[in-house]
């Protein structure tokens, strides 16, 4: 391969502590990766040349939470709410039924459609997970079409008790028979722990058996109220809990102390018309803070992290820095990566061109198309 030179970068946000922004900038990319990073009056020579013509550069964006592996609309449900109806996690059976009655192939050409959506947005990296399965064959097969779509795969069997199964055979069954068949699959486990899902005891269980069959642990916790289970993701060294609604100081605390990443789903309160997540509080108290979209048909029909940027920027007390931080390197510690989220050498030329002078525009132009070009590694 030949090594390319982006120069002409009016502002590069490169998330990298000691110089977070680089301003008349340059980068070198050689066989998919960053060889070099600087002011563009100091750039070598490169074999092609792109020129920015002043716009601002971002890493690629990092979705660490989406559950694209579906099939069907609720749009109804959305309507209702708006209307006054309260969310609840009981409409993921509906999803369910469609995804079981739907075909591999039709699992699998919405799911790239909605891959494409996102890349034309600015995601360069994305976790997918299952859940609309719950059975032994539509997991296994949700996370075979899955992978087909990224690396970055959760298993998520214990989304909800699927209708007519009894619920302690079906925690075996996700904790044992269903795992083994799911896990060579996927990178993570996840697991639903929110009233009208599984409880504490029932989280634990599953996960832990996960982790025994080497796979990363990931929650989906305190969305529609408050429990223990945020402190349950810290004690098992998650790498994300995701949600975080409502957070006691006792959790904001073991966050601060612990490896897990709070990752922030605006996409699902505006959604839900639930309260906004709390993001100052969490970064003032020195927790790592991802940004994902939380794309599903239920709650967060979007694969859009800059509306999600623009969101945690007016609702959650985030700076746009900070906003587009947690959407990128944020993301990238949640999925325990290093390789993405930031413009450094050796990371993978996952970038974003933007047509607007600076990072701020993705919270000040809400809504505006504003991603002018995307290099996936290079």
């Amino acid at each position: 391969m030949t090594a390319t030179l982006l120069t002409g970068i009016g502002e590069l946000v490169t998330n990298e502590v000691e110089r977070p922004i680089v301003r008349d900038a340059a980068v070198v990319i050689d066989e998919g990766r960053i060889a070099w990073v600087g002011e563009s009056a100091a750039a070598p020579d490169a074999d092609d040349r792109i020129d920015a013509e002043g716009r601002a550069v971002i890493p690629g964006f990092v979705d660490a939470h989406t559950h694209l592996v579906f099939a069907g609309d609720r749009g109804d449900e959305f309507e209702a709410r708006m209307a006054g109806r309260p969310y609840t996690a009981g409409g993921i059976r509906r999803t369910v039924a469609a995804t079981r009655a739907a075909t591999d192939d039709e699992l699998l050409a919405h799911g790239r459609r909605l891959v494409a959506e996102a890349r034309r947005q600015g995601t360069t990296t994305i976790e997918v997970k299952s859940g609309y399965g719950l059975s032994l064959e539509d997991e296994l097969r949700s996370v075979r079409v899955a992978r087909e779509l990224t690396p970055e795969v959760t298993f998520l069997g214990a989304h909800v008790v699927p209708e007519g199964v009894d619920r302690a055979s079906y925690v075996d069954l996700v904790a044992g028979e269903m795992l083994e068949a799911c896990a060579p699959y996927a990178r993570w486990i996840d697991v639903f722990c929110e009233t009208g899902a599984f409880t504490l005891d029932e989280a634990e269980r599953i996960l832990r058996a996960g982790a025994a069959r080497g796979l990363g642990v990931r929650l989906h916790a305190a969305q529609l109220g408050p429990s223990e289970a945020v402190r349950l993701a810290v004690a098992l060294d998650a790498a994300s809990v995701d949600h975080c609604t409502f957070l006691s100081d006792d959790d904001v605390d073991a966050l601060a102390g612990g490896g897990t990443v709070a990752t922030l789903l605006p996409g699902a309160e505006f959604s839900t018309r639930q309260p906004w997540p709390d993001a100052r509080r969490l970064l003032d108290a020195g927790v790592t803070v991802a940004l994902a979209s939380d794309c599903n048909p239920g709650s967060s029909y979007t694969t859009s992290l800059p509306f999600c940027i623009a969101l945690a920027v007016r609702e959650m007390g985030m700076t746009p820095l900070e906003a587009v931080h947690a959407a990128t390197a944020g993301g990238a510690a949640a999925l325990r990566r290093d390789d993405v989220g930031r413009v450094a050498v050796g990371a993978c030329a996952d970038l974003v061109l933007l047509d607007a002078p600076s990072h701020v525009h993705l919270a000040y132009r809400p809504g505006v198309p504003l991603v002018h070009r995307v290099l996936g590694s290079g």
